[in-house]
């Protein structure tokens, strides 16, 4: 099945306006491709490009009326140049050994993801983590997950979920330990993740959901040059 019939084969759902989870006083719609459609690499990939995220076993894009201010970032990763902030990060963090694993500890990741989790976003739609949580939100049923753990020295600093695609690596969650600010180890895994891409042979690092107005998004257009998708079509965004 060509990549054109796979898509008309989609079926869409949209949720009922509801409170939007990153600016105040809005309301957001999403809609999210039916769970009851097969889903594989392929199919997964040309939503990636048409900016769907996953969450879980579900892909889903915001579609809200009045506000397109959620626009999907991803980046180039043989245009990257890091800057002066995330070579030292880079440098720092020479002492780490980087695993990539399919499956992982649980009860070892949902302690980090807790303390992530309690230390950094209290106040977000996550709080207060639990383990049914961590599980359905990181694991997809498509094998295209792989857990990228970050330690130093045996101990878990911190772990990266991300699921390879055809056309790219799609950075799904980063968490890690609060106590460790000066690695700025979220910097970090997508440094990583970028140099991973390139070996790969991979052309984008896909990073979500970049909102302009909104400072936990900020750092998204730090790694330049990125690609923003508006108006159906991607774009280069350099600061």
């Amino acid at each position: 099945m060509s990549k054109y019939s796979q898509l008309d084969a989609v079926r869409l759902l949209a949720t009922l306006p509801h409170p939007c989870g990153y600016l105040e006083d809005r309301e957001a719609t999403t809609v999210f491709v039916d769970p009851q459609i097969p889903v594989d690499q392929r199919l997964y990939s040309r939503l990636s490009e048409l900016g769907f995220r996953r969450s879980g076993q579900y892909l889903y894009r915001p579609q809200c009326t009045h506000c397109q201010a959620c626009v999907p970032a991803r980046i180039p990763v043989e245009l990257f140049v890091p800057n002066r902030n995330q070579r030292r990060s880079w440098k720092r963090n020479r002492d780490i050994d980087v695993l990539h694993e399919r499956r992982i500890d649980t009860d070892e990741h949902y302690a980090l993801y807790a303390r992530y989790i309690e230390q950094r976003h209290a106040d977000g739609e996550m709080y207060p983590p639990s383990r049914e949580q961590f599980q359905s939100f990181l694991n997809n049923p498509w094998g295209t997950t792989r857990y990228l753990e970050f330690r130093h020295r045996g101990r878990l600093l911190a772990t990266a979920v991300t699921d390879v695609l055809s056309g790219g690596i799609s950075a799904i969650y980063t968490y890690f330990e609060p106590e460790e600010e000066k690695r700025s180890l979220g910097s970090y895994a997508i440094l990583y993740q970028i140099e991973w891409a390139r070996r790969l042979g991979l052309p984008s690092l896909y990073l979500g959901y970049w909102i302009e107005s909104c400072q936990k998004m900020a750092y998204k257009t730090q790694f330049q040059p990125v690609e923003l998708l508006q108006g159906n079509r991607w774009g280069l965004r350099s600061d």
